[in-house]
């Protein structure tokens, strides 16, 4: 039997040895993780924007067309001012005062990681950018804001951090403080938080898993334990993942639900949960057909995977994001 040359098996070694630092940079997040992290989106991310953020009407929450003519984005990346940004996404919306508020994360191309910002509009169609509000040592996104007994909360998606971090607004809608972690000790993904029956309820994803958990607290801001149902959905890529705040209306529970088959991000479905309880569940689809997809041209071609709805005058509105 030949012996390996020894020019061989130094490159192996420099190859095992550069595998066990790039996992290990990766699961501590020590140097140059950060650099790679960047490297990475550089490379997957041109200057274009991948993730932008329209305005979608309808009669019904489920029958919604582009408010804008010609359709296309009212936020990009080259809005942001304050950021170099790669993308916008993950928006949310609320009214105060005769003015829309809308929070959304941005990526910072520096740095490859997810910071809390917002813009302000008094008709829907034109959103003015104003700045990054949350900015945390680890990746956020995903920042459900909505106001409770007159003050206004915001429970963000903060994965690496292993937690699930609750905010309030010391000063709507610039300055916030966090109050403390909901739940802690995994990667979760997408907590959706809304009350029902005058109990809290909040549906969350894992990183990596097609399941669809439940939870419910007494208590906003401590006491969440897991439903006896939980997980509620499992091994589903298309209705398993949260696609935004769960809508509450005429009675009705309703949660979205993105599509992540065959790729992430494709289309959102709504379903409806019909009956919600402290030991059942259960729940069947609005319709076989998503309520946004993707186009298959211009802003929103690839795909599109949030909404947030508000009833204005009779008529539903939709902040969505779309990918190009």
């Amino acid at each position: 039997m030949r012996a390996i040359p020894n020019t061989i098996k130094l490159i192996i070694l420099i190859l095992a040895i550069g595998l066990i630092y790039i996992s290990l940079a990766i699961h501590y997040k020590f140097f140059p993780y950060h650099s790679l992290r960047h490297l990475y989106h550089t490379y997957t991310n041109p200057d274009h924007e991948p993730w932008s953020i329209g305005i979608y009407k309808g009669k019904t929450p489920f029958h919604l067309k582009p408010s804008i003519d010609p359709d296309g984005p009212v936020l990009t990346a080259r809005d942001v001012s304050d950021i170099n940004a790669v993308f916008v996404a993950d928006p949310f919306f609320i009214e105060e005062s005769g003015s829309y508020y809308m929070f959304f994360e941005v990526l910072n191309r520096i740095n490859s990681q997810g910071d809390i910002a917002y813009a302000k509009s008094d008709d829907l169609i034109n959103w003015k950018y104003q700045k990054v509000i949350i900015n945390e040592s680890f990746h956020i996104s995903y920042p459900l804001v909505f106001k409770w007994e007159n003050q206004y909360y915001m429970v963000p998606e903060s994965m690496e951090d292993q937690s699930i971090r609750l905010y309030k607004a010391i000063s709507f809608p610039n300055e916030w403080e966090y109050l403390g972690n909901l739940l802690e000790g995994d990667n979760f993904t997408n907590p959706t938080i809304f009350r029902y029956n005058n109990k809290w309820w909040m549906y969350v994803n894992l990183h990596r898993e097609d399941n669809l958990y439940l939870y419910s607290s007494d208590n906003l801001e401590y006491g969440w334990n897991q439903h006896p149902k939980s997980p509620v959905m499992t091994d589903n890529k298309h209705h398993s993942q949260n696609a935004g705040r769960v809508l509450l209306d005429d009675g009705q529970i309703y949660r979205f639900a993105q599509d992540c088959y065959p790729y992430y991000g494709m289309q959102v479905y709504g379903i409806q949960v019909h009956e919600l309880s402290d030991s059942t569940y259960k729940e069947r689809l609005v319709d076989d057909l998503p309520i946004i997809k993707k186009s298959g041209e211009g802003w929103n071609a690839k795909g599109m995977h949030h909404i947030d709805l508000l009833k204005i005058n009779k008529e539903w509105v939709a902040v969505v994001d779309g990918q190009k």
